[in-house]
């Protein structure tokens, strides 16, 4: 006898990548690949969410057969990855980006900026497969960053700010202070401080992709692991956190999962969409 499944009570799940998919070597492991695989052959619609480009975060929607407009930039970019079909994008003011770039001279912070799909930074501190691995390989060395955000033509998308755990957290209150109201300040990484367009956000933009499939929020599931996780953990009809996440990121959560070394995500999704 064909044993039936129960139809899983969340129709769409939505997947932080770095810290909740994969770890530092950015592979997502076989125990992942077979679970996210099982429930989509349940039925459930699955998508990425993360701080990446587009770019950046295309071939790993291939490589787990995803075929949902995935949400890229912190939410400032959802895009299908099949016809690159736009369903949203958000830009950030010049003069505001142009502020940080000055206070980041000023104060020698390491300063990544985001021009659509194209990563700018003036130097290198660290080695270029770190850069690979976190930012992905459409990277340009520039001598003048003000240069490229005023004359490129094009509005940011985001800026990273990167730096040790300590010198991030005073990174982060400083920004925080002083751009509040003007754009989203973030942590998407102990070594990542981010600015992206005010209004901007995961939970934002797992809202807009809920109600493009009509897909109630109730049955909307999202894992993360980290503060820029946070909006979708809190708005998703079940918001699961890894475990040795961020504080704010379990606070948020209906359910904290195991760590990514015990490949939490897969409980997750074993507990909540492979139920038989």
């Amino acid at each position: 006898m064909i044993k039936a499944h129960k139809t899983p009570p969340y129709r769409l799940l939505a997947c932080d990548l770095d810290g909740t998919l994969m770890g530092d070597d950015t592979t997502v492991h076989p125990p992942v690949r077979r679970a996210l695989a099982k429930a989509q052959a349940r039925g459930v619609y699955v998508t990425l969410a993360t701080g990446r480009s587009f770019l950046a975060t295309l071939p790993f929607a291939r490589s787990l057969d995803i075929s949902l407009p995935l949400i890229c930039h912190q939410g400032g970019c959802v895009k299908h990855p099949l016809n690159g079909e736009l369903f949203y994008q958000a830009t950030m003011e010049r003069s505001l980006v142009l502020q940080v770039v000055e206070l980041a001279r000023a104060h020698d912070w390491h300063m990544v900026i985001y021009l659509g799909d194209d990563v700018y930074l003036s130097e290198f501190r660290h080695p270029l497969s770190l850069y690979h691995d976190m930012l992905g390989t459409n990277l340009h060395r520039v001598d003048n960053l003000a240069g490229i955000v005023d004359k490129n033509g094009q509005d940011p998308s985001k800026f990273i700010l990167v730096a040790d755990k300590a010198q991030a957290d005073r990174i982060e209150a400083r920004l925080s202070a002083r751009f509040d109201r003007h754009m989203v300040i973030v942590r998407s990484h102990d070594f990542f401080v981010e600015g992206n367009p005010l209004g901007v956000s995961k939970g934002n933009a797992l809202h807009r992709l809920a109600a493009h499939l009509d897909v109630p929020q109730a049955q909307v599931m999202a894992i993360g692991d980290q503060d820029n996780d946070v909006t979708m953990i809190a708005w998703a009809g079940l918001g699961v956190a890894m475990g040795g996440g961020s504080q704010a990121a379990q606070a948020a959560a209906d359910w904290v999962a195991p760590p990514l070394s015990a490949h939490g995500a897969v409980a997750a999704i074993e507990r909540f969409l492979l139920m038989d």
